[in-house]
C-alpha cells in the first residue's frame, strides 16, 4: 500500500491504495465518486473516461500511481450544477436511453470540444469511436457535440 494525494476535481484527495490500482476504483471504491462507471475493464467501451490534464482517459486501466501529480476530472467536476453546455446539450437533444454510458461519452464529448470548438460530423465520430452505447444513441450523440460546440 502507498498513499497518493490526487488533485481531482479542483480538491485534494488522499487515497491509501496499492500503486497498480486503477483509478476507476480509487474513485468509486475509495473516494466515492461514482459517476464515472464500469463498463468493461479494458478500455474498449469508454463507461470510465475522465480528463486527466484536460485529455480524455480511460480510468479503468490507468493506475493510480500514475496519477498524482495530473488533474482530474471526473464527470462530478465538469460543472457544478450539470450545466456544462456538453450536458445542456445532452438534455436538449434528449441523449440518454439507460444512461450507463451518458458520463463517459459526455467527458469525451467536452475533451473533444476543448481541443477543437467545431468539429465536423468526421471529427466528432472520431473523437466519440472508443465509446460504446448499447442503445444505439450515436445520431442524437453527435447531434448533442454540434449542439455543444454552437453552446461553447
Amino acid at each position: 500500500m502507498a498513499t497518493y494525494t490526487l488533485n481531482i476535481n479542483g480538491r485534494e484527495y488522499r487515497a491509501d491504495v496499492a500503486p497498480d490500482t486503477p483509478l476507476l476504483w480509487v474513485l468509486r471504491d475509495h473516494l466515492g465518486l461514482v459517476g464515472t462507471k464500469y463498463g468493461c475493464g479494458i478500455a474498449a467501451c469508454g463507461a470510465c473516461t475522465v480528463h486527466l490534464d484536460g485529455a480524455a482517459v480511460r480510468s479503468c486501466v490507468l493506475p493510480v500511481s500514475s496519477v498524482e501529480s495530473a488533474k482530474v476530472t471526473t464527470i462530478e467536476g465538469l460543472s457544478e450544477k450539470g450545466d456544462h453546455p456538453v450536458q445542456r446539450a445532452w438534455d436538449e437533444v434528449d441523449v440518454p436511453q439507460c444512461g450507463y454510458c451518458q458520463a463517459g461519452q459526455i467527458m469525451s464529448a467536452a475533451a473533444l470540444l476543448r481541443r477543437n470548438p467545431n468539429p465536423n460530423d468526421e471529427e466528432i465520430e472520431l473523437a466519440m469511436l472508443g465509446n460504446l452505447c448499447r442503445c444505439g444513441a450515436y445520431h442524437r450523440i453527435r447531434d448533442a457535440v454540434k449542439l455543444a460546440a454552437k453552446k461553447i
